[in-house]
């Protein structure tokens, strides 16, 4: 008979969490945050050249509408889709299939003749990159130490958010030339698409994550890439100690696990993160991204040229990679539902100031504090979002909620540029500044601690529990929390 505790070989989540930060981990960051890069400056290309793309293809509201919202939907969609499929055909496969369709469609974004190309290309641009945020937190979590975890994922966020004053920037350089006789705003598209290519190839070289190969029954793959990265800790003089006593190993299945249908995020622990996580995102859709899709529309209506907004925005987005740099020293310090309720209250306050701002310097003054504070909340809130679910559902639980968010912002230009039109800058970031007091009071009321816990210890892992016999009642599939006291043994 198999004694339930043992001392032999830890479980390779154990062996992942004691490894220190190594190659690997920093490589993993770079190539993450490389991405992550792409995302920002996809995110906020049509709010930075809003305007201008409205005067060179001369359409009306309606299709300024369309355009600032076809790349939300888009990676509404990308997220749902290759956010489920990244729990099943592994993080790897899927970070390469995003950049190699966001790559074509933004440089068929470049070429296009029309604004319906234009929307059309934006909408499959952005869907590759739906899933980005959600398969590198997802990777990041699996991969790194529960020590340094939030520390390095905002390390990769704030090489990401280098692309929002990047395209800040380049709107503000380009916009007025023409290189080689093709409209500056092209080159933009064209950047895009060529920078992608570069971080797809960069990628090749990371493995897959070993906790995602355990979770679908390749034990032995998931065995020989960290024990491949522990030989390199010891040749580096790292000695690995081993934890205290493991449950014994059992004989891996014969067959890889069913993944855990999408309902279990429905169920027992996951319902109340859930329900949190989801609120949350919606909330931070109108807050974070209503900045970035209006403002430049925001200047506009105060009676700034194109050209002068397209500086003041350049300037406020330097808070973005700022603001990530100052979230280092905090991340791993305070709960990180304290940091995203904390950070939200500030952006309500410094978004209420720079819609109300009647000068150039208050604008660019409150601007920037808000981009500032917002990426102090953004680094806290994408941590603790990819903690609130273990290995086996990350991906797929992630996904499904910032494809939530991504849809908000889609709808966000139909709601707020009416607001606008009707009841000016003032009313647009009160209803910002509204949606930032409800996540924070979300957060505070139904948030979890996860800080510094090993990211399948934050809550129990749905697992399927093999019957002693296949009874005709036991044909049905079911997951039992892997706690004592979970629904099957009530």
């Amino acid at each position: 008979m198999t004694s339930a505790v043992g001392v032999g070989k830890p479980s390779l989540a154990a062996r992942l969490d004691r490894l220190p930060v190594g190659r690997i981990h920093l490589v993993a960051v770079i190539c993450v945050g490389l991405g992550f890069f792409f995302d920002t400056y996809e995110v906020f290309l049509a709010g930075t050249l809003s305007a201008v793309l409205q005067r060179s293809f001369g359409f009306g509201g309606d299709s300024l509408k369309l355009l600032l919202a076809s790349a939300f939907v888009g990676q509404f969609a990308g997220a749902l889709v290759l956010g489920r499929l990244a729990d099943r055909i592994g993080r790897r496969n899927s970070f390469l299939l995003n950049l190699l369709i966001y790559s074509v469609f933004s440089l068929v974004g470049g070429l296009a003749p029309n604004v319906e190309v234009l929307v059309g290309a934006r909408f499959l641009a952005g869907m590759g990159l739906g899933a980005e945020l959600t398969l590198g937190d997802s990777y990041l979590s699996d991969l790194l130490p529960p020590r340094v975890r939030g520390r390095l994922i905002a390390v990769a966020y704030t090489i990401g958010f280098l692309g929002v004053p990047a395209a800040g920037f380049l709107g503000r350089g380009l916009v007025a030339r023409s290189p080689f006789g093709v409209d500056g705003w092209r080159w933009m598209f064209f950047l895009g698409a060529l920078g992608a290519v570069l971080v797809w190839a960069l990628r090749r070289v990371l493995p897959e994550s070993p906790r995602w190969l355990e979770s679908v029954g390749r034990h032995e793959e998931a065995d020989r890439i960290v024990t491949a990265w522990e030989a390199d800790a010891v040749r580096r003089g790292h000695a690995l100690s081993e934890p205290v006593p493991v449950p014994a190993p059992t004989a891996p299945p014969e067959t890889a696990p069913r993944r855990p249908p999408f309902r279990v995020l429905f169920t027992g622990p996951f319902l109340r993160r859930t329900v949190m996580a989801w609120i949350m995102n919606v909330m931070s859709a109108i807050g974070y991204y209503g900045f970035g899709t209006i403002a430049t529309l925001v200047l506009v209506a105060k009676g700034y040229t194109v050209l002068t907004s397209l500086s003041f925005l350049a300037l406020t987005y330097i808070g973005y990679p700022l603001g990530s740099l100052l979230s280092l020293p905090v991340i791993e310090r305070f709960e990180r539902r304290a940091i995203v309720a904390v950070s939200a209250s500030g952006m309500a306050v410094t978004g209420l100031l720079f819609g109300f701002a009647g000068s150039g310097t208050t604008v660019v003054l409150w601007g920037t504090l808000f981009t500032l504070i917002s990426n102090v909340y953004s680094n806290g809130y994408h941590v603790f979002t990819a903690e609130l679910y273990p290995t086996a559902v990350r991906a797929t639980a992630v996904g499904a909620a910032y494809a939530l968010s991504r849809l908000v912002t889609a709808a966000l230009p139909f709601v707020l540029i009416p607001v606008l039109d009707h009841a000016g800058s003032g009313a647009v970031f009160t209803v910002v500044a509204a949606a930032l007091v409800i996540l924070a009071l979300d957060v505070l009321a139904l948030g979890p601690r996860t800080t510094g816990l090993p990211v399948d210890q934050a809550v129990a892992l749905p697992r399927q529990q093999p019957a002693p016999a296949p009874t005709a009642r036991e044909l049905t599939p079911a997951l039992e929390l892997d706690q004592p006291g979970g629904p099957r043994h009530a």
